[in-house]
């Protein structure tokens, strides 16, 4: 056995290198690749973004492993029967045959496969058959996204005793860990100073890092609020604003109307993000969209507008289609425009031509939207980049803006970190035929739905206004251009959203409004700027008290409740400009 074939698989593996990096390894790779073969582990912990290249970096060390006789056989375990098949191929491109197809009922493999590729559920199953199989032959175990080993007692036990035996085993994720305090099986924690056990990474190789490496795409946000009007079931009406402080019922249920296939909402964002991906297609001929829906129904009906608005049909992949892995394939290797999914089949999507996203469904864990956003991040080439489409709820807002951010697992925590409910991404793995939105525990029907643009989001910057679909405001973000690097697409932000505020401010000049009385003028500054604190509460996590406190600092002036409308504005271009910047 050589490694040869795997020193020649691209770096981004199912696709092309990224640009600048074929035929070698990646940096990160081959950094971690040394790192490994100086310590010689019987574990090592390697968390990568997604799109990094894990599958490449993992198959070079298993061809190392086999090419020096340390080991004999390869395991891979992985969370979904589509990836099974997506590693036996790649396995297959550097000469290691796995059986992706092994069920627990044969036993044994064929002899002209090196190994099997296996699910987490597979192994809880027959553990004891696993672990007389790893017994049997000095192994190699690859964990694909080691987290998903804590989903279930069962499942980390069954690991557990299957692969205890093994000579080698190497853990690879790509998404923050779990929030649940179940330990994962061969990964090691370690105290941090107050006591807290985290979980500890032999290497991390992290999305900010990526970007700046050109290994991902850049990924742009396009945030939609809007007007939803709802009927209870005892018959009363109910009106909010998508995109404006709301209680967690209302958000719940105004973001419950927002995905709704019977209201404009949905039709108006999915529209809007077609127009994008013509605009990217200019530049990436093949590029291709995904809609991640939150169960069957919805996901029907979402491809019937997608008909309605492109006049092509749209793949559709639900998650107990048994064909799901062919479809994926077919569509991942043809140049059709949409692809709708439902919810976890995301996490099984690889598909490197994938641009532009819209986030149609309810789940909003960290875990979760990393791996839906993972989907859009793969580079193939420098200066792609990746648009998704969300709606403007504030946790999805948050975690857009904290695409950089690195999390460990953390044992020994009383009380989950708030939105790290790890049960719902539990349940999206299961068969969903209704609607499972926050708030969906109080049956209503959506009587309007309706969206506005809201605002961009990049690199944890806010730009761009209030909109309405199809308005010039809307354009100028929609038309960026498809290849651009990092600093060309924060530019082209900046620029249009001072394009914009320029131009409302020559519309008031040419047709002043009514002047407000005093104390109607000062009320709408306060509600405005306490709007503002707020946002940037959610993002900073600073006290309100303190961000008033740094206003007043770097503004002058008495408390807001003393201030001037003039002291006030001033306050809200100071935090608008603090949105505008990467850090303050």
């Amino acid at each position: 056995m050589s490694s040869f074939a795997a020193s020649h698989l691209s770096p981004s593996y199912p696709d092309r290198a990224a640009w600048g990096t074929a035929p070698k390894l990646r940096a990160w790779q081959q950094e971690a690749f040394d790192l490994y073969f100086r310590r010689e582990p019987r574990d090592f912990l390697t968390v990568a973004t997604p799109g990094a290249g894990k599958t490449t970096y993992a198959l070079r060390i298993a061809s190392e492993l086999l090419s020096r006789g340390i080991v004999r056989a390869v395991t891979i375990v992985c969370p979904t029967e589509h990836l099974k098949r997506q590693w036996a191929d790649a396995a297959g491109r550097v000469g290691i045959a796995v059986d992706p197809e092994f069920k627990n009922s044969q036993g044994v493999t064929s002899r002209d496969y090196t190994g099997v590729a296996l699910t987490y559920a597979q192994v809880s199953m027959h553990p004891a058959l696993h672990r007389a199989r790893t017994e049997a032959r000095r192994t190699l175990v690859i964990f694909d996204e080691i987290h998903h080993a804590g989903d279930a007692k069962s499942w980390g036990d069954g690991v557990r005793e299957a692969f205890e035996p093994a000579t080698r085993r190497l853990a690879l994720t790509g998404t923050p860990f779990r929030s649940d305090t179940n330990p994962i099986p061969f990964v090691t924690y370690a105290e941090d100073g107050e006591g807290v056990r985290r979980s500890v990474s032999d290497y991390s190789y992290g999305y900010g890092p990526a970007l700046a490496d050109g290994v991902v795409r850049p990924v742009i946000f396009l945030a939609y609020a809007g007007e939803m009007r709802w009927r209870t079931r005892a018959g009363d009406e109910i009106t909010a604003t998508l995109g404006t402080p709301l209680t967690k019922d209302q958000m719940g249920q105004a973001w419950r109307a927002a995905l709704d296939p019977k209201g404009d909402w949905i039709r108006q964002v999915l529209r809007a993000a077609d127009k994008r991906l013509t605009e990217v297609r200019r530049h990436v001929p093949d590029a291709g969209a995904m809609v991640i829906a939150t169960d069957h129904e919805t996901a029907r009906a979402y491809a019937r507008h997608l008909r309605a608005i492109t006049g092509e049909g749209a793949t559709v992949v639900l998650s107990d289609d048994p064909g799901a892995s062919d479809k994926i394939k077919q569509y991942s290797a043809s140049e059709e425009r949409w692809l709708v999914a439902v919810r976890m089949v995301s996490e099984g999507v690889d598909i490197p031509r994938l641009a532009v996203g819209v986030y149609a469904t309810s789940v909003s864990t960290p875990l979760f939207f990393a791996q839906a956003v993972g989907r859009f991040v793969r580079a193939r080439r420098r200066g792609e980049t990746a648009s998704v489409f969300v709606p403007s709820v504030p946790t999805l807002m948050g975690l857009a803006g904290e695409m950089e951010a690195e999390r460990d697992h953390v044992l020994d925590r009383k009380i989950p970190e708030e939105g790290l409910d790890d049960f719902l991404v539990d349940e999206a793995r299961q068969k969903k035929d209704n609607p499972d939105v926050v708030g969906d525990e109080l049956p209503f029907e959506t009587v309007e739905a309706s969206a506005t643009f809201d605002r961009v989001l990049f690199d944890g910057g806010e730009f761009g206004t209030a909109a309405e679909p199809g308005s010039p405001e809307e354009e100028d973000f929609l038309g960026l251009p498809g290849l651009l690097e990092p600093d060309q697409v924060a530019v082209l932000l900046r620029k249009h959203q001072a394009e914009q505020q320029a131009a409302r401010r020559r519309k008031a000049a040419d047709a002043p409004a009514p002047a407000p009385s005093p104390h109607e003028e000062i009320a709408a500054l306060r509600k405005e700027l306490n709007g503002l604190v707020g946002a940037w509460n959610h993002r900073t996590g600073q006290p309100h008290g303190v961000i008033h406190a740094e206003l007043r600092r770097a503004c002058g002036g008495p408390p807001i409740a003393q201030a001037t409308a003039e002291q006030i504005r001033d306050r809200i271009d100071t935090i608008r400009k603090w949105a505008t910047q990467r850090s303050r």
